[in-house]
């Protein structure tokens, strides 16, 4: 099992950052692919980012390519998303989660956190 926590979402004018960080619990952390998903009022889950366990790889939605950078350190049981350059389309609940293998699909993550309300304003 394993159990992940999200921090760091906020309200944030268009054109500012912030850091998400999700922690999770267990001695197994470093076993897993871990990924970031947001889903807004209306709308349904989607990908946002994905990193393998070693953090070689990585994977992103197109419209955050370029703005947005997926990290971890397994030492700390922490992944992070930091999100630059943010728009009111980018206005959200995230979540982390993971899985042992990656992908870009919700239903391929087994264990989820409870999710971070990030709100760009315009």
């Amino acid at each position: 099992q394993v159990q992940l926590v999200e921090s760091g979402g906020g309200l944030v004018q268009a054109g500012g950052s912030l850091r998400l960080s999700c922690t999770a619990s267990g001695r197994t952390f470093r076993r897993y692919a871990m990924g970031w998903f947001r889903q807004a009022p209306g709308k349904e889950r989607e990908f946002v980012a994905t990193i393998n366990w070693s953090g070689v790889t990585t994977y992103y939605l197109d419209s955050v390519k370029g703005r947005f950078t997926i990290s971890r350190d397994n030492a700390k049981n922490t992944v992070y998303l930091q999100m630059n350059s943010l728009k009111p389309e980018d206005t959200a609940v995230y979540y982390c989660a993971a899985d042992e293998f990656l992908g870009t699909k919700p239903g391929n993550y087994d264990y989820w956190g409870q999710g971070t309300q990030v709100t760009v304003s315009s």
